[in-house]
């Protein structure tokens, strides 16, 4: 007798099944998801062995051969419903979460059983081959989509645990895919494709054995987000929606005479269209999102997904994104509201209006901070309910709330930002786009995300008034700054008056303090233009160094000690304000002067690179510690002139020549002296 490759194949594949059926039944049916392996391994054996049959020559109907197809099919879609955690079985019994969302997936299953039977019944068919095909294609295609949901809401560790079962059940729905896909390609089943279909079935066996072996070790609990729910049913209705409008259109175009191609085309276009409207109404998604949460899961909210998307809007904050408009958006979503006020606590303690989202043109007043809702809210953490209020007002003691409330269209919810003492606003949201039942979640949710606001609104207002409270010290530094050059002016001209008595009749002495009023006066100019555009840079140019070095050794002449300078030998040009760095190496110059005696010396060198100069000023006064250069020789208003100096000349120096790339080093040692380094970067040629 002579037995064929494909009796082989599928009876190989039934034993198998039927093994793997005897062995979950005897060691695994603790869970849910072995009695599914179970039900899948039952409805497989029967299939394959129906198969079997067939390539033995027993006659069997093809509607028959296909329900248990699609049996089998249903068994393996209720295993990974199962992993999901949702019962692919409806049983109002167990709960509405499971009966709706597993009927709508059977209905697609239904379908299909329902034309083969009726066409077995009736001995027509009622779909063609092609559409049939079609339909398988589509089934395969569910089953991959959902064994990738299934892995993507699996965490790091239950993965572990479902990657075998997962593998196989995805190898079974790719294998028909690849020969559904085939068939519909070449209009015709590939005989090898078929025939070794038992084969490839089979070899899924011992990977879901040793799933059950190893599911004593790890968890195959999963986490089935709304979002995959939602866009999981979306997906099931609008398929059985796009199905009805085919088979509608199909029948339009049998029994539409001349016009049914042209009114099958606008029937599937128009429904296509309406589809899309819905699929985009905002209060349809709204409907269907209550709907979810309301009955596929215990909790209404998915907190970890609530909590990033909150703290995402309220760090996206700027000019285009106003965070009291953000806050006033975050809370709405929460319960499907468009509409909504907020007011903050202002300098006075009143509370005023800072934002306002799709309300009618309405005047509104600031909330006084001893009215009766201030009050109520730094007594109690409730959420004020405007429609339990009009009916009973009681509840919320009485109290008497704004009429700038009141008087908006539909008002509803009146949420606190901050508690008792620390209450920082209050929000206003009217009623939502979907109608909604609020419970003890709702509110909840409401007041940990007001917090959440609450804590950004005071780290803004807290940024603020530190950016203000920076903008004084800029002022005040910039001042600092500006008494410190005032000083060294008043300085040279009290020198020149104090000695103008004695030297009036000296000609060399009518110069020399002519040119050093008129320094002077370039100076204070230099200062008011400072103190009118404190932004503003001065004219970045070219400047000859050793023009700059031979004017600050000039203005230092009568100093005592004198300070040396060696000329340089050649023209070197930095990119500078030359006023500004005058000041600052004679900031360096003068500090050098001041902390040397006058049998002492002070002295200004320099030393060239290809692309840095570097000016030495040296002294052999009292010197500095290594603390002291550490800690606070370049801190602002540490000096070790006592109350003579306001310790700003070095830290001035230093962010001037940071500007210009440059940098100044020290080296000191008390009792000795003390030596700058400056290094500033040269003029590219």
């Amino acid at each position: 007798m002579y037995i064929s490759f494909s009796t082989i194949s599928h009876s190989l594949g039934s034993i198998a099944y039927l093994l793997l059926a005897f062995f979950i039944a005897y060691r695994f049916l603790r869970r849910d998801t072995d009695r599914s392996l179970l039900i899948a391994s039952i409805a497989t054996c029967i299939w394959l062995g129906i198969l079997t049959a067939q390539s033995l020559g027993i006659d069997i109907p093809f509607y028959i051969r296909y329900t248990f197809e699609l049996v089998r099919n249903a068994a393996w879609f209720d295993v990974l419903y199962t992993l999901l955690g949702i019962s692919f079985i409806p049983n109002r019994q167990r709960g509405k979460e499971h009966f709706y969302i597993t009927l709508s997936v059977l209905v697609l299953l239904t379908l299909m059983l329902s034309t083969t039977l009726l066409q077995g019944l009736f001995g027509q068919p009622i779909i063609s081959n092609y559409t049939l095909l079609l339909l398988q294609v589509a089934v395969s295609i569910a089953g991959i989509l959902l064994i990738e949901q299934v892995w993507r809401n699996a965490s790091v560790y239950s993965r572990s645990g479902i990657k075998y079962i997962t593998l196989s059940i995805a190898a079974l729905f790719a294998y028909d895919f690849f020969m559904y896909s085939d068939a519909l390609l070449f209009q015709e089943l590939s005989s090898p494709l078929w025939e070794t279909r038992g084969i490839i079935n089979s070899l899924a066996v011992p990977f879901f054995a040793l799933t059950l072996l190893n599911s004593q070790k790890h968890t195959m609990g999963m986490h089935v987000s709304r979002q995959m729910v939602f866009h999981s049913t979306t997906l099931i209705f609008a398929g059985i929606y796009l199905l009805i409008v085919s088979a509608g259109g199909y029948y339009i175009s049998i029994f539409g005479g001349s016009w049914g191609e042209a009114l099958r085309v606008l029937f599937i276009f128009t429904g296509i269209f309406i589809l899309v409207l819905l699929i985009s109404s905002p209060i349809l998604r709204a409907r269907i999102m209550v709907f979810i949460s309301k009955n596929f899961f215990d909790y209404k909210y998915d907190y970890r997904d609530e909590w990033i998307k909150s703290t995402n809007a309220l760090a996206e904050t700027s000019q285009e994104h106003n965070l009291y408009l953000q806050v006033i958006n975050i809370l709405g979503d929460l319960v499907g509201c468009r509409s909504g006020a907020i007011w903050t606590r202002n300098e006075e303690g009143h509370y005023s209006l800072r934002a306002q989202q799709n309300l009618t043109e309405h005047r509104f007043n600031s909330i006084d901070k001893n009215s009766d809702l201030i009050n109520f809210f730094r007594q109690n953490e409730w959420i004020i309910n405007l429609d339990e209020y009009m009916l009973d007002p009681s509840k919320y003691q009485l109290i008497e709330l704004p009429e700038s409330m009141l008087l908006q269209n539909t008002p509803w919810l009146i949420i606190p930002l901050g508690v008792e003492e620390n209450l920082r606003g209050v929000v206003l949201l009217c009623e939502p786009i979907a109608p909604i039942d609020l419970n003890w979640e709702n509110y909840d949710l409401l007041k940990i995300v007001s917090q959440q606001a609450f804590s950004y609104i005071e780290q803004n207002d807290s940024q603020e008034k530190l950016g203000t409270a920076r903008q004084f010290e800029a002022v005040n530094k910039a001042s600092a700054f500006m008494v410190h050059d005032i000083k060294t002016i008043i300085a040279q001209l009290s020198l020149l008056v104090k000695n103008a008595e004695k030297h009036k009749t000296n000609p060399a002495f009518i110069d020399d303090m002519i040119k050093t009023t008129s320094h002077t006066v370039e100076k204070m100019d230099y200062l008011l233009q400072q103190i009118h555009n404190p932004t503003d840079n001065i004219d970045i140019e070219n400047v000859e160094l050793g023009v700059v070095l031979l004017d600050i050794y000039n203005s230092h002449k009568k100093s005592t000690p004198i300070p040396s300078l060696v000329a340089l030998e050649k023209e070197t040009l930095i990119k500078a304000d030359q006023e500004q760095l005058r000041s600052a190496i004679g900031h360096i110059v003068q500090n050098a002067i001041d902390a040397t005696s006058k049998d002492g010396e002070v002295s200004i060198a320099t030393k060239q690179t290809d692309k840095h100069i570097f000016i030495f000023i040296q002294d052999s006064g009292s010197g500095m510690s290594d603390i002291f250069i550490q800690k606070q020789l370049f801190k602002p208003f540490e000096s070790t002139k006592g109350l003579t100096g306001m310790g700003i000349g070095v830290y001035q120096s230093r962010e001037y020549l940071r500007k210009l790339g440059g940098t100044i080093s020290v080296t000191s040692e008390l009792g000795i002296g003390t030596c700058f380094t400056l290094k500033i970067p040269l003029v590219e040629n």
